[in-house]
This record gives C-alpha cells, structure tokens and sequence, in this order.
C-alpha cells in the first residue's frame, strides 16, 4: 500500500533537493561584493529620506485580508459553476447560501467604513 505513495515521495525529494541545490549553488557561485549603493534601503531609485520603519495603516492590512476573501469566493465559484449541471437544486441552494454568507460579510464591511479611501 506504501508502494502508492512512492512517486509523490520521489517527486517530493527531487523538488526539494532542487530547492536546496539552487539556493546552495548561488551562495558559492554568485557575487558578493557589497557596495554603500547596495546596502541602502529600495525606495523607487531615490533618496531614502527618514526612517525605514514608518508604521502603515490599518485600513492597508484590513484591504488586503478583504481582498484575500473575496478571491477566495471566487476560487470556490469556479469548481461550482464547472460541475452545477451535476449538482442540480441542491448545489444551487448551497451556492446561493454561500453567496448570502458572504454578501452579509460584505455588507457590515461596508457599513463599518472599510471600504473608505481617506
């Protein structure tokens, strides 16, 4: 029964053997030639003017966790749409409950004020 799982063992090893050898391979083989140009923080080319480490908004996080939400909503609508015809009533039903899950979500995200841009 173990034997099953012996490809996906190996295809495990390899991914991670290759991981490990590019990462290995590029701390030998690439340049290290630390320069004051290099070791200054990225901001776009310029300058950098004041500290790195200005705290952000919230509202920068709580975006980006409602967009992660609802793209997941829609990774969970294409499998649905794909076998519906199969589902009938009840995946129809199912669906429409998810959906209202979630428009509910939306709607006190929006009556909240997280949406706004100020």
């Amino acid at each position: 029964m173990l034997i099953d799982y012996l490809p996906i063992f190996i295809f495990f090893v390899v991914a991670v053997g290759f991981a490990l050898f590019t990462i290995v391979a590029s701390a030998v083989i690439g340049k290290r030639k630390v320069t004051p140009q290099k070791m200054l923080p990225y901001e776009c080319g310029m300058d950098p003017i004041g500290q790195a480490r200005n705290p952000f908004s919230v509202k920068f996080y709580v975006i980006a966790m409602l967009f992660i939400v609802f793209d997941i909503e829609a990774i969970f609508i294409y499998p649905w749409a794909v076998i519906f015809r199969d589902l009938k009533v009840f995946g129809l039903v199912e669906m429409a409950v998810f959906i209202a899950i979630l428009l509910v979500g939306f709607i006190y995200v929006w009556k909240k004020g997280a949406l706004e841009w100020e």
